[in-house]
């Protein structure tokens, strides 16, 4: 076979006499030694249990390995007292002070399971993956190298795996389809856990993908070693073990189609030895061809009928859109304009529609305005749709409803609704559209809409105002991301205060926003910001709205905008405290506890990672502040102090 040379040391002098290297020729490690005057390339892998000689010592005329401290001969690779035993010695040459290692042409690569299973992923769609690359999945990830170097698929690695499952989970609410995240066994895979969860209680599409220890050794006590399969089972709505018999492609079609369908988790994990075990002969990438029927299911007629007869009578109908309907607006504004209706959101919903539209009332509920709980309390009529009545949005239970959902089980959840409407919401719209056409007898509630917003402005002029004297007020600080903010951003929100005052007080225009709803998960913010990058590149700006204490949970993943350049712009509200918290307490009637915080200024170390960044400390610079943020080009952070009273 053809010797391939190549380069593994420019300066021979970097490598003294009596010590020992290690090199890479090709995918070669090579254990690179300088002895009794003469260099020497040995396989790299001690026989035992693979240690890394380059990384031993020569000893007493010996290259002894550093796991367990087997002796060769560092010039022959000979083991002393073992007539068979060393390790390969390879071709070695010095040309001038370089110093070449002679390996066989390596042979093409075979397709190997991961390959053909990371092929079908992407086929399905799957093109964005956020993870961490280790010991148990380097198999995995070598097959994913090859498909990005083809320009297939987008990897970014993080440094935390709850941010790689929270990313995932923001990316499969704003666009419908599943991103992966892909962990080592053991604390990796366990680590995707919150932002699992948070996936698959807001009905988020996600793909998790888990290194596994090998097979053989799973139940002995083995390092890092969990049955991922048994723990993935509450979270995981499909979950599946790859074996080297598994019908491969099939088995991953089935978890990206089961992610997209019920709008859940799909695992995977993979043991080391089935990684990188070669496919079989006939094995073949799967695509979604002929696989995904559609979805476009019109309700019953029966209460079709029903919704229609209510929807005639009513006077005074309102439309409140969860973030269920996040992808049917187009025809939901279409039906209330047609009928005069005023339209809210719940707040996992804010934004899909504009509060510049005429119909808009912003968002009902605790992190609402007085004009979208004004015009529920009004109504004879709600017609509710994606919405899982909430606690925290509170739709009343007192007036005559409509509920329309794709999912038979949210239908009448916590309560008798008059008529549940089981169908795709799309569908429904465009039958109630047809049917009701000019038979509808609402009145026109538009001139009191504009008079409520012009109620509530005046109340919002009188709180910009209030000043303690001890930080910038959440209201100006969202005051003056309404004026600034880029129009058509996607807002990833925290949980706490800063997110209160965000859905009370920040007026949207043609953004999207992203939040931790259902599990209220801190630390939401920054890792969702990247999934949002990853879903709309450059097209669109990004905007992560946090508290400190959100922040600090995933403060490190600053370091993954700078280095994949995500131009990300991170409002940060510094009170701190955890101000929702000792809200709680005080209201609960107990004492303020351990919820103060020692924070390092975060302007600071957003500047270390690379990042531009600013304090603000009062509210006349909050503007400026604010101008100069939105001005970057790249990553940027402007760290507000603000007044924890007043939000």
């Amino acid at each position: 076979m053809k010797t391939v040379w190549y380069k593994v040391l420019d300066d021979k002098n970097e490598l003294p006499e009596g010590r020992v290297m290690t090199v890479t020729a090709g995918h070669k490690g090579i254990c690179l030694t300088h002895f009794e005057g003469k260099y020497s390339a040995l396989d790299n892998k001690c026989p035992h249990q693979g240690g890394p000689l380059g990384e031993g010592s020569i000893e007493n005329g010996t290259l002894r390995c550093p796991w367990h401290g087997w002796d060769y001969h560092p010039c022959t690779g000979l083991a002393p007292g073992f007539e068979d035993g060393g390790v390969p010695v390879y071709q070695l040459k010095e040309e001038g002070n370089a110093i070449f290692v002679g390996l066989e042409e390596e042979v093409p690569h075979e397709t190997t399971i991961s390959d053909v299973m990371v092929e079908t992923m992407i086929n399905w769609g799957v093109t964005k993956v956020f993870g961490m690359v280790g010991h148990s999945n380097l198999g995995f990830a070598d097959a994913m190298r090859r498909q990005e170097e083809k320009g297939n698929l987008t990897y970014y690695g993080i440094r935390h795996e709850g941010a790689a499952s929270f990313a995932c989970s923001a990316y499969g609410k704003l666009t419908g389809k599943p991103a992966a995240c892909f962990t080592i066994a053991g604390p990796g895979a366990t680590n995707l856990y919150t932002g699992l969860w948070d996936a698959k209680v807001d009905r988020a599409p996600v793909l998790a993908l888990t290194g596994q220890v090998a097979t053989q050794v799973v139940g002995t006590g083995n390092f890092q070693e969990v049955d991922l399969v048994q723990a993935f089972n509450s979270v995981a709505e499909f979950n599946h073990r790859v074996q080297k018999d598994s019908k491969h492609s099939e088995l991953m079609s089935l978890a990206v189609k089961h992610a997209i369908l019920n709008r859940d988790v799909s695992h995977l994990t993979f043991p080391d030895e089935v990684q990188e075990t070669p496919a079989p002969v006939n094995a073949r990438p799967a695509s979604p061809n002929g696989r995904m029927a559609k979805l476009q299911i019109s309700p019953p007629e029966e209460s079709i009928n029903e919704a229609i007869k209510l929807l005639k009578d009513a006077k005074r109908p309102v439309v409140i859109v969860g973030h269920g309907a996040r992808f049917h607006m187009e025809q939901i504004i279409a039906f209330a304009e047609s009928c005069n209706a005023p339209v809210m959101t719940t707040f996992k919903g804010k934004g899909l529609i504009s509060d510049q539209h005429e119909l808009g009332c912003g968002v009902l509920g605790r992190s609402g305005t007085p004009i979208a709980s004004w015009f529920m309390n009004e109504c004879d009529l709600l017609l509710v749709l994606g919405a899982s009545f909430s606690n925290h949005t509170g739709i009343t239970d007192h007036k005559p409803t409509i509920q329309v959902d794709f999912d038979p089980l949210a239908l009448s959840k916590f309560h008798k609704i008059d008529v549940p409407v089981w169908g795709e919401i799309s569908a429904t719209m465009k039958i109630f559209e047809k049917e009701l056409t000019g038979q509808m007898s609402a009145v026109d509630q538009r001139p009191e809409i504009a008079e409520r917003w012009k109620i509530w402005k005046v109340e919002k002029a009188k709180r910009l105002e209030e000043d303690h004297g001890n930080g910038v007020s959440s209201i100006a600080v969202f005051n003056a991301m309404n004026e600034l903010a880029p129009k058509d951003a996607v807002m990833c929100v925290d949980v706490g205060n800063n997110a209160y005052s965000f859905g009370r007080y920040f007026e949207t225009h043609k953004h999207d926003f992203l939040m931790s709803g259902y599990l209220g998960s801190i630390g939401f913010a920054l890792p969702a910001s990247m999934g949002a990058f990853a879903a709309v590149g450059h097209d669109r700006p990004v905007v992560a709205v946090a508290g400190d204490g959100g922040l600090c949970q995933y403060l490190a993943e600053i370091t993954t905008l700078v280095k994949y350049q995500m131009p990300v712009k991170i409002v940060l509200l510094n009170n701190n405290e955890l101000g929702k918290i000792s809200k709680e307490q005080r209201a609960g009637e107990f004492d303020v506890w351990q919820t103060s915080l020692s924070n390092p200024n975060f302007s600071e170390y957003a500047k270390s990672c690379g990042a531009w960044s600013k304090r603000v400390e009062s509210k006349e610079d909050v503007h400026d502040g604010m101008k100069e943020l939105f001005s970057q080009e790249g990553p940027a952070l402007l760290e507000i102090m603000t007044d924890v009273n007043l939000v």
